[in-house]
């Protein structure tokens, strides 16, 4: 189950030097707008210390952890909704991931142009909230005149349709993004293949001068204050600081953390927070040959977690063989636990949660 998270945000607010802290790949950083015109691509890995402790205790001949695909998308500017600056294309790129890490400058630097003039956060978000808020009403106003036609004849589940179409334009007509709606999942299945922009979840990372990468400034207050209802997380970092750490050695970088009042680097926190954006967890399969991260939904039974590793573990499923993280680390082997009666068989209602270590069961 591969995350795929845009990052987007107006030109010159720090993407691409967030983009290149959070992967290997190097995107071109440039004090101009549309620096970046094709999106960048960057696969990464969702730190995950459990991986590594039960590592340490399997010694296995290969350790894979689970990813997250981070996409550089070119900055949106006002009208991008209706094609300034390349904005169609832009807006595409965003439809296709599943999540939104929208970076807003909460800083302010002379020496850095702002494509708008001056520094204004809650503005920049705007900008950007409504240009993808236009898209989605052109979709629904596509979406209304074919689903209309069918409500009026009876047809029960276009009336259904109807109603939360109707809703959601209502909404966005009202300057909010779809996200802010409470809708039930029978609702979001029904308009799926909308593909709405603004229902996609953000996380807002304010990017901040140095000394405000721990408490904040006055930018990001009024942003917080302004994304209150918007159903949406966020975060404070400093690109700067993200910089500065990409070359350091493990060992000096939790230094100059601890130096900084931090305890995790920013990249880490966006990167699990990408990860938890969608829901996702993780179980774990360990044995000598390899231990593995595996990304799930929350909620997910024992034969869907199964079907990750290859749908035939799905389609053929037994039961499952389970093991809680804690109880792994405790007692050091999967063959203590079996010992101690810490190894369960699940069957096919069982949920799995973050964390289990898993073995299945399956006839094919």
């Amino acid at each position: 189950m591969a995350l795929q998270c845009g990052i987007v945000g107006l030109p010159n607010v720090g993407k691409s030097t967030l983009f290149n802290c959070l992967s290997s790949a190097k995107a071109e950083s440039a004090n101009y707008p549309f620096c970046t015109i094709e999106p960048n691509v960057g696969m990464i890995t969702v730190p995950d210390e459990r991986l590594n402790k039960i590592s340490d205790l399997v010694n296995p001949q290969k350790i894979i952890p689970t990813t997250v695909e981070i996409v550089d998308i070119a900055g949106l500017v006002k009208g991008a909704s209706k094609g300034e600056g390349l904005g169609n294309q832009f807006l595409g790129n965003i439809r296709n991931t599943d999540a939104i890490l929208h970076v807003v400058r909460c800083f302010d630097d002379d020496n850095i142009t702002h494509v708008d003039g001056s520094i204004d956060p809650v503005r920049d978000k705007e900008i950007i909230d409504t240009e993808l808020q236009l898209k989605d009403l052109e979709s629904i106003d596509t979406k209304i005149l074919k689903v209309k036609k069918l409500a009026e004849t009876g047809n029960k589940e276009a009336k259904v349709v109807y109603d939360v179409i109707s809703l959601i334009k209502s909404t966005l007509e009202q300057g909010k993004s779809a996200r802010s709606i409470d809708l039930d999942s029978n609702q979001l299945d029904l308009i799926k293949d909308l593909n709405l922009l603004t229902l996609k979840p953000v996380l807002y990372v304010c990017n901040v001068d140095d000394a405000s990468v721990v408490n904040g400034n006055k930018h990001t207050e009024s942003l917080t204050e302004s994304v209150k209802d918007d159903n949406a997380q966020i975060m404070f970092v400093s690109a700067e600081i993200e910089s500065d750490m990409i070359d350091m050695e493990e060992e000096d970088k939790m230094m100059f953390l601890e130096d900084m009042g931090l305890k995790e680097s920013g990249v880490n926190r966006i990167i699990k927070s990408a990860y938890e954006l969608l829901n996702y967890q993780t179980y774990f399969t360990a044995g000598e040959k390899e231990v593995r991260a595996w990304t799930i939904t929350q909620g997910n039974t024992a034969p869907q977690a199964a079907g990750v590793i290859h749908t035939d573990f799905e389609k053929g499923f037994i039961r499952a063989e389970v093991i809680a993280y804690e109880d792994y680390i405790s007692y050091g082997s999967e063959a203590k636990c079996r010992e101690v009666g810490k190894l369960r068989v699940e069957g096919k209602e069982y949920i799995v949660n973050d964390g289990d270590i898993m073995h299945f069961r399956f006839n094919v």
